[in-house]
């Protein structure tokens, strides 16, 4: 779901690739037009394009999310496709289990689904998916309308998504935001999870500074894939014109960033790790952790206030002040941290400035669910 960070997309299914795969609609850098790029089949694309239908019907493909989870709204890319863009498109959703039986391989550039995969897809009824956006005419890959965006107001949990093009043409990407969504019933209480993870619903729900990365990138999948798969501030332009340390060798510095995330289900945090792979003349001096335990309507009113309105009474430390290294993995477990009860949000604090590319938050969750209307 790329609602926030990278995350595992894949095509299961697609009509016709002919000119160019649907695997390109799940790309997470932005298009690129290369005027004098050819194939053998025609045009290279950086999108999904399907040729010039000339049988009844019309072209589509299913994705399966890498992060099932609630949507709040769908981006239908059409950079570069300004002859050749689909007139028309329709997004469908369910609810399914992960299915290996259905793979795309390799490179499908000049590829239509066979017989046998035709046969496979119908299985799974896609046709009779809920619709989130209905048929819509789309508009022309110039820069200042290819982004042809919909609000979703759809409660339920998606794992699947049935993207038409009606009745055939192109698409760069398919952008996919909202919240993830775990299904904590099916998970013994007592496994230790990572409670902030994207893939289990962590949120970023403010920030101070995200100059050259967003902190949301901090909860993604895996070890981030350079900087920019982190949260990086600018430099801060408070600091002393000469530096000073104190006994511990941390930076005696004004100022600070922080982020607030909310972890995808209260819990009993006893392990973390910050992560400041690929910072190397980058990373924070510092950094350290506070937590606290908000109600659906607490963290609503901080929220809309961009909390600016702190809730200092709740926030208590959680990690006491760390000093940080470059490009290296810092774990603290149970025996370093301060708190020993259940949280429902954290706030990472660095000082003064720089990137953090991972934080995890080890962790059980509690029997009280955490539900919130945003």
């Amino acid at each position: 779901m790329s609602m926030t960070s990278q995350s595992p997309d894949f095509v299961i299914f697609a009509t016709d690739e002919w000119f160019a795969p649907a695997s390109n609609l799940l790309k997470r850098e932005p298009p690129e037009f290369i005027a004098s790029a050819f194939t053998e089949y025609g045009k290279w694309m950086d999108g999904w394009e399907t040729r010039r239908k000339r049988i009844p019907g019309h072209d589509w493909c299913i994705i399966q999310l890498g992060v099932p989870g609630i949507i709040h709204g769908l981006d239908v890319d059409t950079s570069f496709f300004t002859g050749n863009y689909s007139p028309s498109a329709s997004v469908q959703a369910a609810c399914l289990g992960m299915d290996d039986s259905l793979t795309l391989e390799g490179d499908r550039t000049g590829m239509a689904a066979s017989d046998s995969q035709f046969e496979a897809v119908a299985k799974l009824h896609s046709e009779l998916w809920e619709e989130l956006v209905p048929v819509t005419e789309l508009k022309p890959g110039y820069s200042d309308t290819c982004h042809n965006y919909f609000p979703i107001t759809y409660p339920s949990r998606v794992t699947h998504l049935r993207l038409n093009m009606y009745p055939d043409g192109g698409i760069a990407r398919l952008k996919v935001y909202g919240v993830g969504q775990k299904d904590w019933s099916a998970l013994p209480t007592q496994d230790q999870l990572d409670l902030v993870a994207l893939v289990n619903g962590g949120v970023c729900l403010g920030y101070s500074d995200a100059h050259f990365g967003h902190p949301r990138n901090m909860i993604g999948l895996g070890r981030s894939a350079n900087m920019g798969d982190g949260w990086e501030t600018a430099r801060r332009l408070d600091r002393p014109k000469n530096l000073q340390v104190d006994g511990k060798g941390i930076l005696q510095v004004p100022g600070y960033e922080w982020a607030v995330l909310r972890l995808g289900h209260p819990g009993v945090i006893s392990q973390i790790e910050i992560d400041t792979n690929h910072f190397k003349g980058n990373f924070p001096d510092s950094c350290k952790i506070e937590a606290c335990h908000l109600t659906p309507e607490e963290e609503g009113k901080y929220v809309s206030g961009r909390w600016s309105s702190d809730p200092g009474n709740k926030w208590r430390v959680l990690l006491q002040p760390q000093k940080l290294q470059a490009h290296h993995r810092h774990f603290y477990s149970c025996d370093s941290l301060a708190l020993s009860g259940p949280v429902t949000h954290v706030r990472l604090v660095i000082a003064p400035d720089g990137g953090v590319s991972r934080l995890r938050l080890w962790g059980r969750p509690t029997s009280t669910r955490h539900i919130s209307k945003l």
